[in-house]
């Protein structure tokens, strides 16, 4: 065989240049068939015997063996290590004048030759981007896509894996087939040709990969490719094909016109049944589908339109079905129905409709299940559900009376910042203008302390935020003496002053409140912490900082008035100078803070 192939290529040399076209085909047979018994042999072969080279001047339009020559190039380049030499022998240019031809098996041929030579190398795709290859491959595409004889579709197949192979993982080369309009004419393709599996594959392949590129997103939505890969899910019966659909669904689902299209064109109703069949399934392919299906059901509820069209009022079959996840043994489902619920509670009309018809308690049975080594994401999940569930003032009421707050303390030792960042936030939810609960949550010392450990957590801001807020919400929402006295106690005061000075004026604006309400009720019991923090120092900073805001100006002013009943506290504020800041915020644009700085200049000065 290694001397018939060592001849052959001497022959072909010959014959390259003589053109004789018998010979040359027989030379390039017996080169198939080398090929077909030892690709890679072979491969090293034909790129020593610089035969490659030649194979330009063999690609011509008119020649008969021109298809064996595009086939004997998409051969070698299956092969990494020959990429590039095909490239360097000046292939690319001619292979793509090839794609002008009018025969369907050169075509064939010149599309598997280009894919394979743009597979995975950047300089196959490089010198195919340059000679303009992509858009007549696109052309091809659009004016072949309607004619459904099995040849056509095997032509298409290969255009796809070619343009695919050609813009795999490159954001500009698939950016540009985008531009060219290829989302259109591969949706198109989809639909027509769904019976054909190897094109539907491709296509979908393809779908997944630029589907990953944001601007996608648009052109996908102005297709029907919602309702025909629906149409082609409800088709499949095999894990792995419907896994492929999934991939193209996820990131498709980002987008919220498609999450409506989806749910418009039955999606969801698909889900739903997957996660009926495979809920008590212990095979790893039916675990892995009910999570992807459940995943991808709670990604269409972050829709605002699509969620509130699957809401019905509450009285729809969706939400129904994914209320009954949650009572569920199984964990996947159980953190899926909570994620769900979080997602619905999105608006106070949904909010109020849900604690209204017993959510709260089934999220509580709920937590109450993952309290002793439970599961993370689940807890994470059902504080979040209960957190946006807070948000409307008439639900406050109920959720704290059905007993939400003990069910959420109980997860106080939790060591995990996701938890432990819900908590905190459904806590300050609960109480926000409930007097008699952020009494009664204040007062508790083992709460107050962990806050206090937790406004110190620097490697978690969400965490440090949260506790920072809760504790100066516990003191503005109950307005106690005692709140504020176990806030002392526990060292909360430093971090409510230092929470002054926080980039964001909502919290810097909730910790002047804070201390405002604490200077009026309990100075004397919080004097020392106030003065060890330096919040006299602090206040002149931010009054005499032109970039505060004006409530920040305000409430500061408010709050120097308030420490003027310490003797230690106001002889500070007689050190440094507050009369010369004051009296420059009366002219201030704001009528508020002009205002302020008159009395609190007046204050200042009679007490001097």
């Amino acid at each position: 065989m290694a001397d018939n192939l060592s001849d052959t290529l001497k022959k072909l040399k010959i014959t390259a240049v003589d053109r004789t076209e018998d010979s040359l085909e027989g030379c390039l047979d017996c080169l198939l068939q080398a090929l077909a018994q030892n690709n890679m042999e072979t491969s090293e072969k034909i790129q020593g015997s610089g035969i490659l080279q030649l194979f330009a001047s063999l690609l011509i339009p008119q020649s008969s063996c021109t298809a064996k020559v595009a086939n004997v190039i998409a051969e070698v380049a299956k092969n990494e290590f020959m990429r590039i030499p095909c490239v360097d022998a000046g292939l690319i240019s001619p292979l793509v004048q090839l794609l002008n031809s009018k025969d369907q098996e050169v075509l064939l041929q010149t599309g598997r030759a280009l894919g394979n030579i743009c597979y995975d190398s950047h300089e196959g795709r490089s010198a195919v981007d340059q000679a303009g290859g992509a858009q007549i491959v696109i052309d091809h595409l659009r004016s072949l896509c309607s004619i459904t004889d099995p040849a056509n579709e095997k032509l298409l197949t290969v255009f796809c894996g070619m343009l695919m192979n050609y813009s795999n993982e490159n954001d500009s080369l698939q950016a540009q087939l985008i531009n060219m309009g290829v989302i259109p004419t591969l949706v198109k393709l989809l639909g027509i040709h769904c019976q054909n599996a190897a094109l539907t594959e491709m296509c979908l392949v393809a779908f997944g990969n630029l589907a990953e590129l944001e601007s996608s997103k648009e052109q996908f939505a102005s297709t029907n490719i919602a309702e025909e890969l629906v149409k082609l899910f409800k088709k499949q019966i095999e894990h792995d094909k419907r896994e492929m659909i999934f991939e193209v669904l996820a990131p498709l689902a980002e987008n919220d016109a498609i999450k409506l299209q989806l749910v418009e064109a039955g999606l969801v109703e698909c889900l739903l049944e997957i996660v009926q069949q495979k809920v008590d399934s212990d095979k790893e392919d039916d675990i892995a589908e009910l999570k992807t299906a459940s995943d991808l059901m709670v990604l269409l509820l972050l829709g605002d339109e699509s969620m509130q069209k699957l809401f019905e009022g509450g009285k729809g079959n969706v939400f129904q079905r994914v209320l009954s996840w949650i009572p569920s043994n199984n964990h996947q489902l159980q953190l899926a129905g909570a994620l769900a619920i979080a997602n619905f509670a999105r608006n106070d009309g949904n909010c109020i409709h849900m604690v209204d018809n017993g959510i709260v308690e089934k999220l509580m049975d709920l937590l109450d299940r993952h309290v002793e080594d439970g599961n993370v994401t689940v807890q994470h999940a059902a504080l979040s559900a209960l957190r946006n569930l807070a948000i409307p003032v008439v639900n406050k009421a109920k959720m704290l009376s059905a007993g939400v707050t003990e069910a959420v303390l109980k997860f106080l030792k939790s060591e995990m910042p996701p938890v432990q960042f819900k908590l905190l936030g459904t806590l300050r939810m609960l109480i926000d203008a409930q007097a008699e609960a952020a009494e009664q949550l204040g007062k508790n010392v083992k709460l107050v302390e962990r806050l206090v450990e937790w406004c110190e957590a620097k490697d978690h801001a969400g965490v440090m935020g949260e506790s920072n807020r809760l504790l100066s919400a516990l003191i503005r929402h109950s307005k106690s003496k005692d709140v504020i006295k176990t806030i002392v106690q526990s060292g909360g005061i430093k971090h409510l002053v230092t929470m002054a000075t926080s980039e964001h004026v909502i919290m810097q604006n909730e910790a002047l409140v804070a201390l405002a309400l604490i200077a009026a009720l309990e100075l004397g019991t919080a004097e020392k912490d106030l003065e060890n923090a330096k919040l006299v120092q602090i206040l002149h900073r931010l009054l005499a900082d032109e970039r505060s805001a004006p409530e920040i100006k305000y409430n500061s002013m408010v709050l120097i008035c308030a420490l003027m009943g310490s003797e230690s506290l106001y002889k500070e504020v007689q050190d440094l100078a507050f009369l010369d800041v004051v009296s420059k915020l009366r002219s201030h644009e704001n009528k508020s803070v002009a205002q302020q700085a008159s009395l609190t200049e007046q204050r200042l000065t009679v007490d001097s």
